[in-house]
C-alpha cells in the first residue's frame, strides 16, 4: 500500500511506518505537485499541500491524515466526491494550547506587558492596577479538546468555567455549558472569552460587532482557533472605541499579520504568530497519532479523529 508523506519524520519513525506494510513516498509540502508516481497513492499524510497538489488526479486516494487540528485547508467538496476519508490531529496540540490560554489570561490580568516595558526602560514603578483571575467567569466558545485541556488547567484558579457548544452538551471540566443560541446572553456575563471553536462556514465571523459589543467593557478575549471566526475589522473598531480590556490573538484573518494592521500597536492587544500549539512534544505526539492511525488503516480498523466532511469538523 502506497503512502505519500509531505514531511519526513526521521529514519527510525519512517521505518516503523514501512514495517506496517506501507510503501512510502516523501515529497516536501511546498514542492508537492501531482506526478504519475502518485496515481496509486492510497494514503496522504500532510498539513496543507492543496494549493499546489491536485488531489483530484490522485484517483487511488482513499484517506488523508492531516497533521493539524484545523481542517479548513482541505478541499472538502473533492473529498466528498471521491469518497476520501479525512482525519485530523485532534488533541495533538491541546496540552500546549491549554497552557497558552491560561498564560494569556494571566498576562493580561497581571499586566506583564507593562511591567516588561518598565524593565526595558529600567523603571522601578509599582503597578497597583493588577487583577485576580479568582472568581471570574471564563467562557469557551467551543468545548473540544483544546477547551477541555484549558479548562482542566483552570481548575485550581477558583474560576467558573462556562462552555458554549452546539446543543449545550455537558462537558468535563466545565461547570455549565450552553447552546449556541444563548451565546449573546453568556457573553454579557463573561469576564474572559476564549475562542476554540472549529472554523467552518457557520462560524465565519461568529464574533461580529454585535456580539463583541455584548461583551463586558472590561472583558478579555483570547483566540487560538482561526482568525476568521472573529470579524477583525469589527474588532479593531470596537477596540478603538475603548471596548474590551485586553485581547490575545494567536490567529488572524490573514497570516502573516500585515505590518499595516492597527493590532500591532494597540496597547491592550497581545499579538503572537500562530505559536500556541508549539512545544517540544509536538512532533512526538503528532507522529504517534499518525502511527496509530496507519496501524488501524492497514488492519481495516476504525480510525481516530475522523472528520465529518459535511459539518467540516
Amino acid at each position: 500500500m502506497k503512502a505519500l508523506f509531505t514531511y519526513d519524520y526521521g529514519q527510525e519513525n519512517m521505518e516503523d511506518i514501512k514495517n506496517l506494510g506501507y510503501d512510502i513516498m516523501i515529497v516536501k509540502e511546498n514542492e508537492a505537485v501531482y506526478q504519475e508516481a502518485m496515481k496509486d497513492v492510497e494514503v496522504l499524510v500532510c498539513y496543507n499541500p492543496f494549493s499546489t497538489l491536485d488531489v483530484k488526479k490522485m484517483t487511488g486516494l482513499r484517506w488523508i491524515q492531516l497533521s493539524s487540528i484545523g481542517v479548513d485547508q482541505a478541499p472538502m467538496d473533492t473529498l466528498i466526491d471521491q469518497n476520501v476519508i479525512l482525519t485530523n490531529n485532534k488533541g495533538g496540540y491541546s496540552i500546549p494550547m491549554g497552557e497558552w490560554v491560561v498564560l494569556k489570561m494571566l498576562e493580561i490580568y497581571k499586566k506583564t506587558r507593562e511591567l516588561y516595558q518598565q524593565q526595558d526602560k529600567k523603571q522601578w514603578r509599582m503597578n497597583t492596577s493588577l487583577l485576580e483571575l479568582y472568581g471570574k467567569k471564563v467562557t469557551f466558545i467551543g468545548t473540544g479538546s483544546i477547551a477541555q485541556e484549558s479548562a482542566k488547567r483552570l481548575q485550581g484558579f477558583g474560576v467558573e468555567v462556562l462552555g458554549i457548544n452546539t446543543r449545550g452538551t455537558d462537558t468535563e471540566y466545565f461547570h455549565k455549558c450552553y447552546p449556541i443560541e444563548q451565546m449573546k446572553e453568556i457573553l454579557e456575563i463573561s469576564d474572559v472569552v476564549v475562542v476554540t471553536v472549529p472554523y467552518t462556514d457557520k462560524t465565519h465571523h461568529m464574533l461580529n460587532r454585535n456580539r463583541l459589543m455584548a461583551m463586558k467593557k472590561n472583558a478579555v478575549l483570547i483566540n487560538v482557533s482561526r482568525g476568521s471566526i472573529i470579524d477583525e475589522a469589527a474588532l479593531i473598531q470596537v477596540l478603538s472605541e475603548g471596548h474590551l480590556m485586553g485581547i490575545a490573538l494567536d490567529v488572524f484573518e490573514e497570516e502573516p499579520l500585515s505590518s499595516e494592521s492597527p493590532l500591532w500597536e494597540m496597547e491592550n492587544v497581545l499579538v503572537s504568530p500562530h505559536n500556541s500549539w508549539i512545544s517540544e512534544m509536538r512532533n512526538e505526539r503528532r507522529f504517534q497519532m499518525i502511527l496509530e492511525n496507519m496501524k488501524r488503516y492497514i488492519n481495516k480498523e476504525k480510525l481516530l479523529n475522523v472528520v465529518d466532511l459535511q459539518k467540516g469538523y
